[in-house]
């Protein structure tokens, strides 16, 4: 059996990914990666558009087509990125749950009350407690990989997901903040009635007294009740995208920006990446797009400047991508997912190569 070393010296980076191997084409084994990154192919609350249980398997197969020469990672990929495999029931449950939440979504549209209707809200405690259990067995998995000294990335799925992999990241850091790329705050509680709802994952995570502060970057859709949140709870930091394009467009560089960003970060960082923090036409097929947003360069800049800090990422997860008619959404989602990994391997001093520059 080749060693890691061996196979290093063997494959070429040059030539299309394995479609038999892992992410990437790389031909590591989980123990031979420092990178493990765990699909949650869940969206049992999704309350607009469709999808994001898809993602995971999209960025997978679009993974393939990526060049492996990173030009700010060009070793990166000798460090090994290992997909793990997601329980089967993941998928199963979400498609089967997100049926028994429509009716109840419905409802709640209509103007009616949840109490006159017995059936949905036995339906909505069912709902509760699979996403629960859900949750549970993400820290649990999460908590294995991390046990075993591996860089873990969870990937969505939609935005609920992340809850159980920052349940196991406080099992292992006192403390920490989140770096939230997203077009919405997250903040509401119990959105229609789910506990465990995609806009309802900051409110949650605010819920655990590791996590000191949440710096949001790019919102531009939020509500009454996310807005007193953030006044009230004294931990979130908000930069909408409206602040932050008059701050451009006003003489400020991004650079500079970006530095007050990181500033305000504590010492340890979890990246928690909506897609639709972008620009639409990065992820079209979403589930909450919304105009304005972030240029892929921003963001992947934002998160190379973080890990060149003295800080440290200690997690990252990527949720939202959900697939169309063609692989772009996949595309776009495999690429960033490169990057960040990228940025979380050196933040964690792992060897990355040094950056590819080319003449002016």
């Amino acid at each position: 059996m080749s060693t890691k070393q061996q196979k290093i010296e063997t494959f070429d980076p040059s030539q299309p990914g394995l479609a038999d191997a892992t992410i990437y084409g790389l031909p590591f084994t989980a123990e031979e990666s420092e990178i493990i990154v765990v699909p949650v192919p869940w969206e049992v609350t999704v309350s607009y558009g469709a999808g994001a249980s898809d993602g995971p398997a999209a960025i997978l197969d679009a993974s393939y087509q990526v060049d492996l020469l990173h030009q700010k990672y060009p070793e990166l990929w000798k460090l090994g990125i290992y997909f793990d495999e997601a329980p089967a029931h993941w998928q199963e449950q979400s498609a089967q749950y997100k049926t028994l939440a429509q009716p109840i979504i419905e409802a709640l549209e209509n103007g009616e009350d949840l109490a006159d209707h017995p059936s949905l809200q036995e339906s909505l405690n069912t709902i509760n407690q699979v996403c629960d259990t859900l949750h549970k067995e993400v820290e649990a998995k999460v908590a294995d990989w991390m046990s075993k000294g591996k860089r873990v990335v969870l990937l969505g799925g939609d935005h609920s997901t992340p809850l159980g992999y920052y349940k196991a990241v406080a099992k292992h850091h006192d403390s920490f903040g989140i770096l939230h790329f997203d077009a919405h705050m997250d903040l509401r509680e119990a959105y229609e009635g789910f506990t465990y709802s995609h806009a309802s994952i900051m409110f949650n995570t605010l819920q655990l007294p590791q996590v000191e502060k949440i710096v949001q970057v790019g919102i531009r859709d939020f509500c009454e009740q996310e807005v007193d949140v953030v006044k009230t709870s004294g931990r979130v930091l908000v930069h909408t995208d409206a602040d932050l394009k008059q701050d451009e467009f006003e003489g400020m560089s991004w650079k500079t920006k970006c530095n007050q960003i990181i500033d305000s970060l504590p010492q340890k960082v979890v990246i928690s990446f909506d897609i639709d923090a972008l620009l639409p036409w990065y992820c079209p097929n979403t589930g909450t797009p919304v105009p304005g947003g972030l240029t892929f360069e921003q963001a992947t800049y934002l998160i190379t400047r973080l890990s060149e800090t003295k800080k440290e990422i200690i997690g990252m997860d990527l949720v939202e991508v959900a697939p169309g008619e063609d692989d772009w959404d996949g595309n776009v989602g495999a690429r960033l997912l490169f990057h960040m990994c990228g940025a979380f391997a050196k933040s964690q001093g792992l060897a990355v190569g040094k950056e590819l520059t080319f003449e002016k």
